[in-house]
């Protein structure tokens, strides 16, 4: 008996933390994921959808890098938490606090990353294999990282 308990607990943990979709029926799929870091779910020809949940990379202490994207465009939907979009320019970084359910489009070749609380999830909208292929990243500037911690929300300086 204690070996069967055992044994539901460890599926049940796992179901919800490794589960990546569930087949509805022929007409829908369901994913939802609770693991750490990026997990795209749905390809078609030409894009794919993915969740992003919070990782260390988005603490403003580990803040050390930006990332573009040369082939496309990457689409950002905050669904919980609470962050901080930076995105580089000429002249520095801007940085937008981002609102649940708004639609942040980074353009091609925009060097962006994130600042996050830990609770914080992400749909992500962009090219086929994007994550595989096209994705090159830069150290920030020592100028960049001093204006992002002016920049920082409240939250993130905790």
């Amino acid at each position: 008996m204690l070996l069967h308990r055992l044994l539901k607990h460890i599926i049940r943990e796992n179901k919800m933390t490794t589960d990546r979709g569930k087949r509805v029926d022929p007409f829908l799929e369901v994913f939802n994921w609770q693991g750490v870091g990026y997990q795209p779910f749905v390809f078609e020809e030409h894009w794919q959808v993915a969740i992003l949940n919070w990782e260390p990379i988005f603490d403003l202490e580990n803040a050390k890098e930006v990332e573009a994207h040369r082939g496309t465009d990457e689409v950002f939907v905050l669904t919980r938490g609470s962050a901080l979009l930076f995105v580089g320019k000429e002249n520095g970084l801007r940085c937008e606090e981002m609102q649940p359910g708004a639609i942040y489009n980074v353009t091609r070749g925009t060097f962006h990353n994130l600042l996050a609380t830990r609770d914080a999830s992400w749909i992500i909208v962009e090219t086929r294999d994007t994550d595989l292929n096209d994705t090159t990243t830069r150290p920030l500037t020592p100028q960049e990282i001093e204006q992002l911690r002016k920049n920082a929300p409240d939250w993130a300086l905790q």
